[in-house]
Order: C-alpha cells, then sequence, then structure tokens
C-alpha cells in the first residue's frame, strides 16, 4: 500500500529509500548521497550537526573535505526535492539549521512514522478489546514494508538503524499473530510461527505464541515440545531459564487450563480471553484484607518531579490495568522507602482489596537478608492463609501467592530488596496490581524481565532540600539565618539522611542558631563524625556500610581506593590505575559499585562519588590500606595525570612537540591515549580543573617534576580556551616546584608560559620579563626548539604593544634556530605569523607571500591545523585588499579544516573573520548568522572573545562597520 500524504513530497524507508514529487519517482541520486538524506529522516525534524553527518556516512574514516562532499551531497539533495525552490521562498523542505541540516515534512509523508502510528492505534485498540479493528491496523502496517529496511545504502548509522527498524518490524509480527490467536486463527498461524522460531529460536514471545496455537490446534505433545526445545537453547546458549511468563504457559498446559482454549466468538466479537502470557482471573475464597504500610512521614517534603513520574504508571488516576512495577533505586539515604511509603499512601485508595508491606532487609547485615521463601510465607500469612496450607517448596508458595492475587487490586510494597532472585517469587501475575520496589542495586533484571519502570532516585535540589529543613524547623527559623540554611545543604551535599539528622539536632536544640549548627559541619569536612547518631539506621556511617559491607574483596578496594581522587573525572582507567589493575578487571567492579549505588555513571564510562561517599571511603583507606598502598597509589594517579595530558597535548599540538623526558610511569599506570583531536580536546575539557588541582597537589606533596610538567602539557589548551588567569595560576605554582627541585628546564618552561598569559592580560612588562628570562635558561641549557618558541612568544607580546619591526627581528631568529635544527614544522608555523606582522604593517602582499608559503608547507606536512591557521591568515589578508571572493573561499577552507580536527574554539575565530568578509562585501545577514555560531562556542568555553563578537552583532544595525583589526587566534604563536 502506499503511504498518505498531506504534501507533494513521500519517503520510503522500509525497504530501498525512495521519493516521490507528487505521484512521480525522483533519483535520490548515489548511495551516500541516499545515506544523508536517510540521516536527515530518522531524525524526524531535528537537526543533524555536518559532523553527525559524516559520522553517520563515513564512521570514524571520513575521506579529506567530507565537509565539502556532505555539503554538495545537500545541495543536490535541494535541487532534487524542491526543484522550483526560489531565494525566500516560504515552503522549504531541506533547511540549515545552526551548523547543520534538518527536514521539514509531515509526519504522513514519512513511511516509518505512518507504520509507527498505525501499530501504536493498534495496541490501543487491542487494549480497548476490539483485535479485528487492531489485526486489520497491523496488517495495514506491515503492507508497507517492501524489503530490508534501508537496502543499499550504506555506514554505519543505516547499519544500526537497519538493526533496529528490523527489530521493530518482528514485534509488530508478534503483535499480529497475538491477535489472530485472539481471532481464534490458531491454525492459519502454526506454520508462520514454526518458521519463525527457527529463525528467531531464543526468542520466548514466539515461543509462547506458537505453543498456544499448537495446544488450540490439539497439538498438545508438539507444544510441550517446543517449550522443551527452547529451555535447551536458553540454557546452552545463555546461561539463563526460560522466563517466568513461558514457565507459566508451560505449567498451565501441562495442567490442560481450560482458559487456555480457543475463543468461542467470531472474527467481529470481543475478546474472551487474556493474552497468551496472562492468565484470567480464577475464583478464590475469601482473603483477609491487609493494611500493613508504615506510617507516612509527616514532614515529607520535595521529590516533586518523582512523584509525578510514578503517577504516570497510574493513567487518570486509576489502577493499573495490567500488573505495574516501579523500582525505585538509589544510594543509601536518599530516601528510597520514605518516597515510597509516601506515594503509596497517596494511591492506597485505588487498591481496594488491601496493602502489603515487607521489608526484604537487603542490606541489613546484622539481621540477615530475607529468604524468598520467608518472604513469600509472610505474605501469605498477611492474606490470611492458615500455615497448614502453605506448601514446603519455594516454587509452589509462589504458585499460591499468585492464585490468591488474581483478580484483586493489591497495592505491595517491597522495600529494601538485594537483587532481582529475591523479588521475583513475590510479583503478582495478573493485572490490577500495583508493586513498588526499593532497592540500593538497580535490579535491572526486572526492568528487563517485567518491564518494571525504574525510577533511580538521586540528591535532593537544593530547593528542596531547603523545603526539607523548613518543614522540620520552621518558616521563622530558616528565614532568620538564610546564610546558614546554605552551609547547612552544602555540607549535607543535599542527601535527604544527612538533612535529617542536621534537622533532628536542631530541633532537639531549639537555643542552637543554625549557623553555630553550620560551622560545626564545616569544621568536620571531610568527616562522617557530624552525622554520628546512636540509631544505627539513622547513623549515615553504618547505613554506607552496610551496602559496604556487601562488596567483593576487589570491588570494596577499588571504592576505598577513588575516595583518594577528588575531583576527578573517574573513568575505567583512572581507576584501574588507582587499584594497580587491567582496565578490564575493572570494569566490572565500577558495574558492581554501580548497581550498589555507591558510584553514580553520570554518562558512558564516567563516574563520580557523592561527597559524603568519598569522606567514607577517604575513611575507610585510612583504617585498612597501608601508607605505603596509598602512596603508591597517589603516585600512579599522578603518573596517569602527566602521561595522558602529554599525550593529548601531542594530539592536538604535535607540531610543537618540543624534547622532553617524563619520569617513567609506576607499574599498573594506565594512561589514556587518543587517536584523534576531537578525543584529545574533550578529554582536556572535562579534566581542566581536575589537571590544575593535580598540578597543585604534585607541587605540594613533593613531585616537583610532575608539577611543572604536567603545567607544560596545559599550557596551550588553557591559552586556547582563554583561562589566562589559571594559566598564570598553575605557572607561578609550576615555577616555585622547579625552583624547589633545582630543574632549570622547568624554570624556563614556566616563565616562557606566563610570559605569554602575561601578555594574554594586557600585562606586557611582565611578559617579557618573563620570556627574556625563558631566553637565558633555554639557551643556558642548549634547547633550541624551546628558545625559538620563546622567541615567538616575545615577537606576538611585542606585536600586541604595536611594535611589529621589533617583532619580526624575533620571528628571525626563530626562523633561523628553526632552519638549524631542519624544523619544517616550527618555520611553517613562524611564515605565518611573520605574514600576520605584514598584515599589521599594512603591507598585504608580503602578507600573502608568506602566508601562502606557510599553508602550502603545512600542506605537505599533513598537519591541518597549521594549514587552516595559514588559510585563516591569507582569507584576512584579502579581504584587507577588497579580494572577497578569495577571502571568502580561504576562510572557507580554514573552517573545514578546523572543524575536521575539532579545534572549536580555532572554528569560532574564523567564523568571526568569516562574518567581517559577508559584512565587508554587503551580506549582513549572512555576517550575523556566522558570527552567532562563532558567539555560541565562544559562549560555550566562557572565553573573553565572546565579547569582541558581540560588539560585532551589536554595531550591525549602525552603518559603516569595518572588520577589526585583532590579531586571530589562530595567529597567535602556540
Amino acid at each position: 500500500m502506499d503511504i498518505p500524504s498531506q504534501s507533494g513530497v513521500r519517503f520510503a524507508v522500509l525497504g530501498p529509500p525512495q521519493a516521490w514529487l507528487g505521484n512521480e519517482s525522483v533519483n535520490l541520486g548515489p548511495p551516500q548521497q541516499r545515506a544523508v538524506l536517510v540521516a536527515l529522516l530518522l531524525r524526524e525534524g531535528r537537526s543533524a550537526s555536518v559532523d553527525e553527518l559524516i559520522d553517520g556516512v563515513w564512521g570514524t574514516s571520513p575521506p579529506p573535505g567530507a565537509t565539502g562532499v556532505i555539503r554538495t551531497y545537500v545541495s543536490r539533495l535541494r535541487k532534487i526535492l524542491e526543484p522550483e525552490r526560489t531565494h525566500g521562498a516560504a515552503a522549504r523542505i531541506v533547511v540549515s539549521v545552526a551548523d547543520g541540516y534538518a527536514l521539514r515534512i509531515p509526519a504522513t509523508s514519512l513511511d516509518l512514522r505512518v507504520f509507527e502510528d498505525f501499530v501504536a492505534e493498534a495496541k490501543g485498540l487491542r487494549s480497548a478489546g476490539e483485535p479485528a479493528k487492531a489485526a486489520d491496523l497491523v496488517h495495514q502496517a506491515l503492507a508497507l514494508w517492501k524489503g530490508a529496511p534501508l537496502s543499499g545504502v550504506p555506514g554505519l548509522l543505516a547499519e544500526t538503524e537497519r538493526s533496529r527498524l528490523t527489530q521493530r518490524r518482528l514485534q509488530a509480527v508478534e503483535i499480529r499473530l497475538d491477535l489472530d490467536l485472539r481471532l481464534g486463527r490458531h491454525e492459519d498461524v502454526v506454520a508462520e510461527l514454526s518458521a519463525l522460531r527457527k529463525e528467531h529460536p531464543l526468542r520466548e514471545r514466539l515461543c509462547g505464541l506458537l505453543m498456544l496455537a499448537l495446544y488450540r490446534s490439539d497439538q498438545q505433545a508438539e507444544a510441550l515440545s517446543v517449550y522443551r526445545d527452547t529451555r535447551r537453547n536458553l540454557v546452552q546458549e545463555l546461561g539463563i531459564e526460560p522466563g517466568p511468563a513461558l514457565r507459566e504457559l508451560h505449567a498451565r498446559l501441562l495442567a490442560a487450563d481450560p482458559t487456555l482454549a480457543a475463543p468461542s466468538y467470531f472474527v467481529s466479537s470481543p475478546p474472551a480471553e487474556a493474552p497468551p502470557h496472562e492468565q484470567p482471573p480464577l475464583a478464590t475464597g475469601p482473603l483477609t484484607k491487609p493494611g500493613q504500610l508504615p506510617a507516612d512521614l509527616p514532614s515529607f517534603a520535595g521529590r516533586f518531579s518523582e512523584l509525578v513520574h510514578i503517577n504516570s504508571l497510574l493513567p487518570n488516576g486509576e489502577p493499573p490495568s495490567s500488573m505495574a512495577v516501579c523500582v525505585i533505586a538509589g544510594m543509601a539515604g536518599v530516601g528510597k522507602t520514605t518516597l515510597a511509603v509516601h506515594w503509596a499512601h497517596q494511591v492506597s485508595h485505588l487498591f481496594p482489596d488491601g496493602q502489603l508491606y515487607i521489608n526484604l532487609r537487603g542490606f541489613e547485615p546484622s539481621k540477615g537478608v530475607t529468604d524468598p521463601s520467608v518472604a513469600v510465607g509472610t505474605l501469605l500469612d498477611a492474606l490470611g492463609v492458615p500455615t497448614h496450607r502453605v506448601p514446603a517448596d519455594l516454587d509452589a508458595q509462589a504458585a499460591l501467592y499468585r492464585s490468591l492475587l488474581e483478580g484483586r487490586r493489591l497495592l505491595i510494597v517491597l522495600d529494601n530488596a538485594r537483587d532481582s532472585e529475591q523479588v521475583r517469587p513475590l510479583l503478582p501475575g495478573t493485572p490490577g496490581c500495583l508493586v513498588i520496589i526499593t532497592s540500593r542495586n538497580q535490579l535491572s533484571g526486572l526492568v528487563a524481565t517485567y518491564g518494571a519502570q525504574p525510577l533511580p532516585l538521586g540528591l535532593l535540589p537544593a530547593q528542596e532540600a531547603r523545603e526539607v529543613l523548613r518543614t522540620r524547623l520552621g518558616a521563622a527559623r530558616l528565614d532568620a539565618e538564610p546564610a546558614a540554611v546554605n552551609d547547612i545543604i552544602d555540607s549535607c551535599a543535599r542527601l535527604p539522611l544527612a538533612l535529617a539528622i542536621v534537622a533532628a539536632r536542631a530541633a532537639v536544640h531549639p537555643d542552637f542558631s543554625l549557623a553555630a549548627i553550620a560551622e560545626d559541619l564545616r569544621e568536620s569536612q571531610g568527616s562522617l563524625d557530624a552525622f554520628n547518631d546512636t540509631d544505627p539506621s539513622t547513623d549515615v556511617r553504618a547505613v554506607f556500610s552496610w551496602s559496604y559491607q556487601v562488596l567483593s574483596a576487589e570491588a570494596a578496594r577499588l571504592f576505598r581506593m577513588i575516595g583518594m581522587c577528588s575531583g576527578f573525572d573517574l573513568t575505567p582507567a583512572v581507576a584501574a590505575t588507582l587499584c594497580g589493575l587491567p582496565a578490564k578487571d575493572t570494569r566490572g567492579l565500577l558495574q558492581d559499585l554501580v548497581h550498589a549505588h555507591l558510584l553514580m555513571e553520570r554518562a558512558p564510562n564516567r563516574y563520580s562519588l557523592h561527597d559524603l561517599l568519598r569522606s567514607y571511603a577517604a575513611e575507610l583507606t585510612e583504617e585498612h590500606d597501608p601508607p605505603e598502598s596509598r602512596a603508591n597509589a597517589v603516585r600512579r594517579l599522578l603518573d596517569y595525570c602527566l602521561h595522558s595530558a602529554q599525550h593529548a597535548a601531542a594530539t592536538l599540538y604535535n607540531v610543537h612537540r618540543e624534547p622532553v623526558v617524563l619520569p617513567p610511569a609506576q607499574p599498573g599506570t594506565l594512561a589514556e591515549r587518543f587517536e584523534s583531536e576531537k578525543q584529545a580536546s574533550a578529554w582536556f575539557a572535562a579534566n581542566r580543573v581536575t589537571l590544575t588541582l593535580a598540578v597543585k597537589y604534585a607541587a605540594a606533596h613533593g613531585h616537583e617534576t610532575h608539577a611543572w610538567q604536567l603545567a607544560r602539557a596545559l599550557e596551550l589548551f588553557l591559552d586556547r580556551r582563554g583561562h589566562w588567569h589559571d594559566q598564570v595560576a598553575i605557572q607561578e605554582i609550576a615555577l616555585t616546584a622547579a625552583q624547589n627541585g633545582k630543574e632549570q628546564e622547568g624554570k624556563a618552561h614556566a616563565h616562557r608560559a606566563l610570559g605569554f598569559a602575561h601578555g594574554r592580560l594586557g600585562d606586557y612588562d611582565s611578559a617579557r620579563w618573563h620570556q627574556w628570562k625563558a631566553l637565558e635558561l633555554f639557551s643556558t641549557l642548549n634547547m633550541p626548539l624551546s628558545k625559538a618558541r620563546t622567541h615567538r612568544a616575545l615577537a606576538f607580546a611585542i606585536n600586541a604593544a604595536g611594535q611589529h619591526l621589533q617583532a619580526l627581528d624575533h620571528y628571525r631568529q626563530a626562523s633561523a634556530l628553526y632552519q638549524s635544527a631542519v624544523h619544517r614544522s616550527g618555520q611553517a608555523y613562524v611564515d605565518n605569523e611573520v605574514g600576520w606582522t605584514y598584515l599589521l604593517l599594512e603591507e598585504h602582499e608580503q602578507a600573502i607571500v608568506h602566508c601562502s608559503q606557510s599553508a602550502r608547507l603545512h600542506r605537505e606536512l599533513g598537519d591541518r591545523s597549521g594549514e587552516a591557521a595559514a588559510c585563516d591568515s591569507l582569507g584576512c589578508a584579502f579581504l584587507r585588499l577588497g579580494r572577497y571572493e578569495e577571502a571568502l573561499g580561504q576562510l572557507q577552507h580554514a573552517l573545514d579544516l578546523y572543524r575536521g580536527t575539532g579545534d572549536r574554539y580555532l572554528e569560532a575565530d574564523t567564523l568571526t573573520h568569516m562574518g567581517d568578509a559577508h559584512l565587508a562585501v554587503g551580506h549582513p545577514y549572512a555576517a550575523q548568522s556566522v558570527w552567532r555560531q562563532a558567539l555560541a562556542i565562544l559562549t560555550d568555553f566562557d572565553h573573553v572573545d565572546t565579547h569582541a563578537v558581540k560588539a560585532r552583532l551589536e554595531r550591525l544595525a549602525q552603518p559603516s562597520t569595518s572588520p577589526l583589526n585583532s590579531a586571530p587566534a589562530s595567529e597567535q604563536p602556540q
């Protein structure tokens, strides 16, 4: 069938990609051009950046000039899809958005969206008891498929989406087959189900549908054989047993459950049976109506967004139409039980058959974890089952428990669960019940097999933390000392248990000022002594210990070691370095800590530790790990910082490598290695603050070489991002460390970096003094490359002061040193900087000669960043000469190169110059567009250059706006 359309354009991706204008099919061009179109179609109106399109088409190995190729493909697609497109036309299909593109088409113009809508509507009709209408919609949805999705489209994105879409089709087929069974068509689907099961032998849903179809076709033995084969396959291939739904269906087949018989109605009749994996209600005897919820906390406050989320499990404030399970997981003391009980009280009126509650004691070693059989027995007792009627076997107990709950609506709170296995026997098997589970583990098994809704519970937002104190201490007391309240919240790190302990202390001592309590907390910073309590259940240290004590010895040691690395962007490599273990061994330990909510995975392979947990871990390592072990871990961590930073700097700024001898890394250090400039830049950005802290730590604890060498590795990154005050601070620390360690080379590098940073900040006297000191030291040390780089830095400071002829003299000295060392890359950079100096002298032709020479040499050396810098300078030179077309061409080439290297700051710098060129040629809107792109990047970096770009945008409304004469970043010595 054809998809409906409300516009003149239609697209199909459920097969070979196709497009139609009206009734005419259009040629979408070569495979990679189709891949670009597919990438835009699958984003459903959201924009895709050029980098994302490059990744989708070529992955990690794009060809040279990939950015230009993408733009060419987009241009061709516009011509194909918008043949009558005119300048300023309102109706556009392919639109430019920021640094990328998006498609603007109605949802009904894409077969995939129509397919998804049909399937979603069919699900709703199935739930509403209209299987015939639902089946018709699913048949229409599947008729949209014309073969393998995205066939003939290359690239990683297409491969990934092809797999996802194939799974979506299979799910739709399962829905259709389920509906066919509901409509009594069991004999018609046996052959199809048998074929599908052979193709997907581990798919339990297909297995269950085939078993039911065979059973209803009077082939009970064959149905049981299907179960045996599937179970054997699951055990052999995956090492797991079938899920509870399939096991239950098997048991019902064995018992010849009459409710599994085929429906007796015709196709047009409403359904008279439950789905294959759901038992219909069976008559049972009277039950006791339990009311076991603990008391709600009178002073409950906060958790507004979480309550909104979990209330969505009960749409329109009605009981669930199927069994609903919510897993509230989080670290110790975060308030899981408090939230679960509060919500249970709010919704308990929806469950007229009562409420069950049990503490499973998953993390209370002193009392022991509640065994599942004991838990089931406790719940059966609460339901009024006499002890002599409770079976001895756990499976039989669970079956009795489920039977008793059939057709009833109960709210069940399973508090403090250890793992999924402890919980599974306690779950109902029929609709109408709500189960709320709390755990310090994630219980991902329940999410996967039962569709449980996870609710990760984090720290309180500051405003909600304040509300917690307000409900316990009163508004007047808080309003009288707002600063102290903020200090208390900070010291408690927004952990509900810590806030509750401090609030209790304040309530017991109403004569204590909050400022005095806040001061007590500050004095205890780094310790948990301020949160001691005689009751173990409200003692932070004791509560944390219950999670710690169930860890394996290896995971426990890792947790202790993490307490030593405050501020680090914790990755598997950092964790492995702390423990001296291989990364492959550490990843599993990190996940153990995440599952126990002793660690937070805030991004893939990026972890963080709550401040109070860090204090607890630090206490433990002082107690359990000998001083030598801790010292070795710290040394490995410093080695990690230094060797990783040096490799990142070399990857980003490889042309500036000067001979440097790093102290050898200790065994067990797992330094980062970067395959691209983007990776290195991202690592520096993520760890900038931590690395500057590492410089301070190394200098203060006798690791002088680490201090100045780490500061040296950070120098260029801090400069590019505009962190010039930070640069001065850490280079002064590095200088002091080098002086203390009597390391002349370290002093020289620190002087040079300090000189350049002072020049950035406009203190040219200090800049020159430090640079001259650096020149003296590098001359004494006979380090010509470092001396050459210092001459360039000195020239830049002199240029900034307007003394351009003196700057040229220093550039000549740098050039001579590079030539003597046969350092072609350094010479290429000097050529560009000399060209820019001639630009400042308004000798534009001379500037073009030197910058062209620089660009050519960089191109020969394969240095894309250097070539981009030279092309940027050429663009500015052509602009000054009024050769606008050549200027824009050079600037566009520089922009493409910078985007390829991932240097976003220099990308912003070139965008700024492009805006100058657009404005000069009389295109203010184009200038505004690129300046806004530059401003977005610089704002993201919090860079001081944002002011210059903002000034350009503000002047757009004024006449006679002209390009500025400031030096672009790409012409600054590096």
